[in-house]
């Protein structure tokens, strides 16, 4: 098969804990031809969207890890699969990267994940259609309602709607003396919509990424824990991960959730599950394939290639 990787630039990518590369490494070694696209390569013209293409090869070499062809402009529906593998941040150039896709699609195009439900699943707001397993939650620029919420827990998190990587992310107690000018930089002064949550203790344990591929979780997360002095359980932001079998809630959430995300074009979906409770569901770029395999030896890449190819066939 022809498959097209829709990513960050080449050069950027940290092979030795990179997803994205680690799928295209199983690719590979099924035979299938591997092309190269970044969003300012996408473009319609004539009533086609087309991407100018680089064919791919892996090297196996560090650390010059791959050789490309030169650029080639080809119709997006000529390619198997297009793997949107962009990281965020969900900017707009995002967005119109997704409005080319879904015109793609309606010319034959097969997209994973699919770009309308990219577009309908907010991050962080997505885990407002599966109420039954968050914690208690607001969603709101009003920082009024914000002070009711942390006078009524405690003990919360706020975080805007648009981060990655625990950026902006504040813990916030209602003892503390700087409650006022934490709401208003993480609002904007109530122009910016935010989450708040309830403050979850088991994050000491980790943030638990919970892989779905073709709506099946996979059988190991990866929980990051957060480092001494922190409570973000991200690896950008210093956290160690550990992979661990799923626990008995982990499966529930995943059970109820992996059919219903994959029904809607979601191939891979990354959730985030801290004690027994769903904060996040990821849909750009979901990572961690390469920390669970090293430390489990379950090839998570050769499920992902799994999912792909019967999806196509």
């Amino acid at each position: 098969m022809k498959l097209a990787f829709v990513a960050d630039p080449l050069d950027s990518f940290k092979i030795y804990k990179d997803t994205t590369f680690a799928i295209m490494r199983e690719a590979a070694a099924r035979g299938h031809a591997l092309y190269a696209m970044e969003q300012e390569d996408l473009l319609w013209r004539a009533g086609t969207v087309s991407g100018r293409a680089r064919r791919l090869h892996l090297t196996g070499e560090k650390p010059r890890w791959y050789r490309t062809e030169e650029a080639v402009i080809m119709p997006v529906r000529d390619f198997d699969a297009v793997l949107m593998r962009k990281d965020p941040p969900f900017d707009m150039e995002y967005v119109y990267s997704t409005y080319l896709l879904e015109l793609a699609e309606a010319e034959g195009a097969r997209v994973f994940n699919r770009p309308r439900a990219i577009r309908d699943y907010n991050e962080k707001a997505a885990i407002a259609r599966f109420g039954q397993f968050v914690p208690p939650t607001l969603m709101t620029r009003n920082d009024g309602l914000v002070r009711e919420f942390l006078a009524e827990h405690g003990d919360v998190i706020l975080k805007p709607l648009d981060g990655m990587g625990g950026t902006s992310v504040f813990r916030v107690r209602d003892d503390d003396p700087n409650v006022n000018v934490i709401i208003e930089t993480v609002t904007h002064y109530g122009r910016r919509t935010i989450m708040a949550q309830r403050f979850i203790p088991e994050i000491r344990d980790g943030d638990k990424r919970v892989l779905l591929i073709g709506g099946t979780p996979v059988p190991y997360s990866l929980a990051r824990i957060p480092k001494p002095g922190e409570t973000r359980g991200n690896l950008a932001a210093g956290a160690t991960g550990v992979a661990r079998e799923l626990s008995p809630r982990d499966r529930e959430i995943a059970q109820a959730l992996g059919p219903a995300l994959n029904k809607e074009g979601l191939l891979l979906v990354g959730l985030d599950v801290i004690g027994d409770y769903l904060t996040e569901v990821n849909v750009t770029s979901p990572t961690c394939f390469v920390e669970i395999t090293e430390q489990t030896g379950f090839n998570v890449a050769g499920m992902m290639l799994d999912a792909l190819e019967r999806a196509l066939a």
